[in-house]
């Protein structure tokens, strides 16, 4: 078996066919590789993620799956590499820790799937809370700046076209900090532990992802009081039902200036 890269992207030998012949090029890949989060010595979960910024993995992820509630319940990260894999060893609060092992939710999660190992359909019921009405809202030309804006900070993307993005972006559509990742859900986890670290507040700004907008986004951006979420392709049926009830607007389709709002349109600035 071939081993392990630990960068987040390598250089592999392709064929190309360029209508009239095969020509000999080398191409840039995305690496995805198995991610344990363990803590205080229990493995939690295994994620298949982009081996960088994982601190703001680690973080994003124990906020938004409600295993710390706050930056400062986590002590401790020590970034371990394996020979299968990286280990993201946290210390967290007693209490943090108790309420782990009374929920002994243990899940193997894949690439697209943010459900993988759960152990019941009521571990599968997502019921963020309901996130306080906004008192700034956003225009629709800021959106589309916000959109155009993104592409300039998908640098793995441009070098692999493998990976989806996350980005924080105020109201008026400036574009403060994007994450990359294979998984869209791990994605907003590094961004959503990059906002943490910088002490940026969900209230202040929107979520842009480049992917579609599932279950599991609107989930993760409602656990942090994130109120909209807009996205360059669809929603699905549950996502949007979840934002209705969570008070969540979320757009979807946001391409070449147009977007369809869902869910929520009292945020837009019509």
């Amino acid at each position: 078996m071939a081993e392990l890269s630990l960068a987040p992207h390598s250089s592999c030998r392709v064929g190309l066919w360029d209508e009239t012949e095969f020509l000999q090029r080398d191409d840039c890949v995305a690496e995805e590789i198995p991610v344990a989060l363990v803590y205080n010595g229990i493995s939690h979960a295994v994620m298949l993620a982009t081996p960088q910024d994982l601190e703001d993995f680690a973080l994003g992820f124990s906020l938004s799956e409600g295993i710390v509630g706050a930056r400062a319940d986590i002590y401790e990260v020590e970034i371990l590499e394996r020979a299968n894999g990286i280990e993201l060893k946290m210390r967290v609060a007693a209490a943090c820790d108790v309420a782990l092992r009374t929920r002994r939710r243990a899940l193997a999660g894949r690439t697209g799937c943010g459900l993988c190992g759960v152990e019941s359909l009521e571990q599968a019921q997502c019921r963020p809370m309901r996130v306080a009405a906004a008192n700034a809202r956003v225009a629709p030309a800021a959106l589309t700046r916000a959109a155009a804006a993104l592409a300039q900070r998908q640098r793995l993307h441009g070098l692999t076209g493998a990976v989806h993005a996350a980005a924080w972006c105020r109201w008026d559509g400036e574009v403060v900090c994007a994450r990359e990742d294979v998984g869209r859900h791990n994605a907003l986890d590094k961004l959503i532990g990059a906002l943490a670290a910088a002490g940026l507040s969900g209230a202040d700004g929107f979520v842009l992802m480049t992917s579609r907008a599932s279950y599991e986004i609107v989930c993760k951006a409602g656990a942090v009081g994130i109120g909209l979420v807009a996205a360059i392709s669809a929603p699905t049926g549950t996502a949007i039902r979840i934002a209705e009830t969570a008070g969540i607007t979320l757009i979807g389709f946001l391409r070449g200036g147009r977007f369809n709002v869902y869910a929520h349109p009292e945020r837009i600035a019509a």
